[in-house]
């Protein structure tokens, strides 16, 4: 088995916002070589072996792999992990993503935009729980999306808010936004950006997000960034990728210089075209997770309670993560993304609710200070590397 075997199709770059570079297998192998050897020097597994766990996770190899991305982490966290409060503000979606429950023309979503109020008090009780961050998600609700400039100006009312009140800080996920939206974003405190590719296999984003631009999605985070936010971009597991597409997928991210990546396994939603598909092994999210750990050491990596629920948390957490998400607050109607409803209202997706897994993984939150302390590291850093660069040019 070699390597060349797994080299997806395509990864995009964009080192300038206004620039747009697909690169071809033979552009993008230096990048997968690097990752893929950064992995197995690091496990002890070889290059091609380790590649194929993605498909059959070869009895005591991935405790191998897992084992080496948390020495990683110790290495660059301790035993220090982050909780991010989740707040699903709109279920409401222009979009028709074949994978997504709330996909426009989803007759079985019960749709609900939250008030002004209502997001308020719940960023109080998850900050009161002990939340080092709030995420504000939604789908691209058209009562944002519009062609009035001030779309979102609710949004931004309530990023405003929570932060005077909560004094805590904040993610925005509510789809793909223009620079003039980003720059009303920034100005309000938003801190990070979450913008999920999903894949950069282009042909397979087209096949998922149907009808979206790959490039516009893309430069939304770039743009961020050039805006001072801080950016994160996921991978969706299980929905027709190669392990190849997985590992370009690495390279993209590191050269977008995100600043949180994750993975989650692709779950079946109820009246969507992808709902009789078969549930695929939670293994690839896994293992994904780890090689990102090794290939990204000291970025932060979620693990999320939006797909197994609490049930699934410690395999994430094993295998390198070093951030819990999706933790939401029970009786608020709130709901979650892959899983709706799970563990939310009895309590189990609190911080409470986490708190003997992470005593079992040898973990324990950090505090309010250290993660502001990293994003405030963070941020400095990425604007020397701005720096840098605009001289070096």
């Amino acid at each position: 088995m070699k390597i060349d075997q797994y080299i997806g199709k395509t990864a995009i770059v964009n080192d300038d916002p206004s620039v747009t570079v697909i690169r071809t297998h033979h552009q993008g192998r230096k990048g997968f070589e690097a990752i893929v050897e950064k992995a197995a020097e690091n496990s002890g597994i070889t290059p091609a072996v380790l590649l194929g766990l993605f498909d059959t996770p070869t009895p005591g190899l991935p405790e191998k792999l897992f084992a080496a991305a948390r020495r990683q982490r110790e290495l660059h966290f301790g035993n220090r992990v982050f909780l991010y409060g989740f707040l699903y503000i709109s279920t409401h979606c222009r979009n028709r993503c074949r994978f997504c429950f709330y996909r426009k023309g989803n007759t079985r979503v019960l749709r609900y935009r939250k008030t002004h109020a209502q997001v308020n008090e719940s960023a109080r009780q998850l900050a009161r729980s002990g939340v080092h961050l709030i995420d504000l998600t939604a789908g691209e609700d058209p009562c944002f999306f519009t062609d009035d400039s001030n779309g979102f100006v609710p949004v931004i009312n309530m990023v405003r808010s929570i932060k005077e009140e909560t004094n805590m800080p904040v993610m925005a996920s509510v789809g793909t936004l223009t620079g003039s939206v980003l720059d009303k974003f920034a100005a309000a405190g938003v801190d990070w950006y979450a913008c999920y590719q999903e894949t950069h296999n282009r042909q397979l984003f087209d096949q998922l997000r149907v009808g979206q631009s790959f490039e516009a999605r893309y430069r939304s985070k770039v743009a961020a960034k050039a805006r001072g936010m801080l950016v994160e971009e996921g991978l969706l597991c299980g929905a027709g990728e190669t392990a190849g597409d997985l590992i370009n997928s690495f390279d993209a991210m590191h050269r977008l210089g995100a600043d949180q990546v994750r993975a989650m396994t692709f779950v079946p939603q109820a009246g969507t075209p992808l709902e009789d598909q078969p549930s695929p092994s939670f293994w690839r999210e896994i293992i994904a997770i780890a090689l990102m750990r090794i290939a990204f050491p000291g970025l932060l990596i979620p693990a999320s309670l939006d797909v197994d629920g609490l049930a699934g948390l410690r395999k994430r957490l094993d295998a390198g993560a070093n951030v819990v998400t999706s933790l939401v607050p029970p009786g608020r109607g709130l709901v979650g993304v892959a899983q709706r409803s799970l563990d939310i209202e009895d309590g189990r997706r609190s911080v409470k609710g986490i708190a003997r897994t992470l005593f079992t993984c040898g973990l324990q939150p950090a505090s309010t200070d250290q993660y502001r302390n990293w994003i405030d590291e963070r941020k400095r850093a990425n604007s020397l590397d701005d720096h840098r660069a605009a001289t070096a040019c």
